[in-house]
């Protein structure tokens, strides 16, 4: 299986877009996630995330997916299950306009609140999420897996109705 090439550079002119993924979108979806994490999602927990109640959005690149965010709604809060940037595509904001997004639509679809994990080490993601407004609400211990041993998580939660 021939490796697929992204580019994301700005400097060329190309088009960034989001929008809700399909099951079709799937192959692509893992081929990210693969890349992105030492512990990927499996293909059957992707497929889940199609089911309702759930909401998949995708970041494409003049058509071609770069990047993508699960969320889940229950009750009054969405969840981000997942949001992962293909390695070619980070540190041109595809994340920060993935969330952005994400949180417009838990906004318009009555979400009180965005919740999500993220591992404590993960410096980068948890510099967006604070940049954005999101603050620690609490942790979780040995909530990742790691290469010797678990890693805990840091919940960060943003406030959608002040």
């Amino acid at each position: 299986m021939q490796e697929k090439q992204h580019m994301y550079n700005p400097a060329q002119g190309l088009e960034l877009t989001m929008r809700p993924l399909r099951l079709e979108d799937l192959p692509d979806m893992l081929d990210i996630e693969h890349q992105g994490y030492s512990h990927p999602w499996t293909q059957g927990v992707f497929a889940d995330c199609f089911k309702s109640g759930y909401r998949v959005w995708g970041a494409c690149l003049d058509g071609v997916l770069v990047g993508y965010a699960v969320v889940v709604y229950v009750l009054d809060e969405a969840q981000l299950l997942n949001l992962c940037v293909h390695p070619s595509a980070r540190g041109y904001g595809v994340g920060r306009l993935l969330l952005r997004h994400l949180i417009t639509e838990a906004v318009r679809e009555g979400m009180n609140q965005v919740v999500l994990e993220v591992r404590l080490t993960n410096s980068v993601a948890c510099k967006l999420y604070r940049s954005e407004g999101f603050e620690e609400i609490g942790r979780r211990p040995g909530y990742y897996p790691g290469p010797s041993e678990r890693e805990d998580a840091r919940v960060m939660s943003l406030l959608l109705h002040a």
